[in-house]
């Protein structure tokens, strides 16, 4: 069974994905903690009342980044994960949390990455006028979004589509590259 640890900063609807996946038995994985930024994330609330671990550590504006950084890749290493899973982390991670869990660690976006990196993916899809967006899961690296693509699902633009509604349909794609990253993780690193 893989330990998971998820990396989240609002309400964790890809937590709860990842989750309710291994409950179903689709997965042979167990979320062992969430982490968020955001120490009033739904997300946190989400594990805490499916007694999985959730800690909340915020990056205090003014503060070291590399310093907040080196105490986040201990808060994750305590938990001992084999994958560490950036779902919804609105926060980019250092060289600190990379030393130690570069090569396993994945995140998705929502957009067909190498299109569209950043926090802003489907507002930038809409803007170019793309036809096709989507979603990517990918392993972190030290650039934005730059991480070798591991899966895409593409999801239609639609004539009248706002950011909102965009992106409520890519995250249903997101959910599932999520769910089928992790499970392929198992069988790619036993």
């Amino acid at each position: 069974m893989i330990r998971v640890v998820v990396l989240l900063s609002g309400t964790g609807t890809l937590c709860q994905a990842l989750i309710d996946a291994i409950d179903a038995g689709d997965v042979d994985a167990e979320v062992v903690a969430v982490v968020s930024d955001q120490s009033t994330a739904e997300g946190l609330e989400r594990a805490r009342r499916r007694g999985i671990p959730a800690v909340a550590h915020p990056f205090i504006k003014g503060s070291d980044r590399a310093t907040w950084d080196s105490k986040l890749a201990e808060l994750v290493g305590a938990f001992d994960p084999d994958l560490v899973a950036s779902a919804g982390f609105m926060k980019l991670v250092g060289e600190a949390f990379l030393a130690r869990f570069g090569g396993r660690m994945i995140n998705t976006h929502p957009a067909l990455l190498p299109a569209f990196p950043g926090i802003h993916g489907p507002r930038d899809a809409l803007r170019a006028g793309v036809k096709v967006s989507g979603a990517t899961v990918f392993l972190v690296d030290a650039g934005v979004d730059t991480g070798r693509i591991l899966l895409q699902g593409a999801v239609d633009v639609l004539p009248g589509d706002d950011v909102e509604s965009l992106h409520e349909r890519i995250k249903v794609v997101e959910r599932r590259l999520l769910i089928q990253a992790v499970s392929e993780w198992k069988k790619e690193n036993p």
